[in-house]
């Protein structure tokens, strides 16, 4: 389960140097959240998004996909894992080190039992803050994805289809999310 650490206000360098011990760590607004590492529907839906993403954003030259483990510092001091990511590129190129990766044009998170309400509660509204440009919710019991742009004080539900049309691509990607899902749970 996800839980905060108590009372004490943890730092980007506290965290930094915490052992490798399979936990995903991250910080927001002093908060230390540990979740365990994810189970295995949760890397497949992370897994087959990403690839369904990549090509896209690598055709369009529209950004860098990248996955967690990851460290973020999205907001000054804080530390974000999102499950998949895209950040604009860095002079025409993919960012080489992580004080390279701005903030993200997208950021997505599978939600399971253990993230979900971090995942909206927490961080949603720190990316909506930060200026993340796109946070997708992919909640996979309801099979649907909240998504959410800075200004939005509730989500655009999709079930059916989800388009993405960042700037500079001359076309949208879509994604089938009945056959996403369909695929991934059936």
């Amino acid at each position: 389960m996800a839980m905060p650490a108590l009372a004490r206000r943890w730092t980007r360098e506290d965290v930094l140097a915490f052992p490798d011990d399979s936990n995903r760590y991250e910080l927001i607004a002093g908060e230390l959240i540990v979740t365990p590492s994810p189970c295995s529907v949760h890397q497949d839906a992370v897994l087959s998004l990403a690839a369904l993403l990549s090509a896209f954003v690598r055709a369009h030259a529209v950004g860098h996909l990248s996955i967690a483990p990851a460290d973020l510092e999205i907001r000054p001091g804080e530390i974000y894992q999102p499950d998949i990511f895209v950040v604009p590129l860095v002079g025409g190129r993919k960012p080489r080190a992580w004080p390279e990766y701005r903030t993200p044009l997208l950021v997505i998170e599978v939600s399971s039992p253990t993230t979900a309400r971090y995942d909206r509660t927490v961080k949603r509204p720190a990316l909506q803050q930060a200026g993340v440009a796109e946070v997708w919710i992919v909640d996979l019991d309801a099979r649907l994805v909240e998504r959410w742009r800075p200004e939005d004080t509730r989500p655009e539900i999709a079930i059916d289809q989800l388009e993405w049309t960042p700037a500079g691509a001359p076309t949208p990607v879509r994604i089938d999310l009945v056959e996403y899902f369909r695929t991934l749970l059936d």
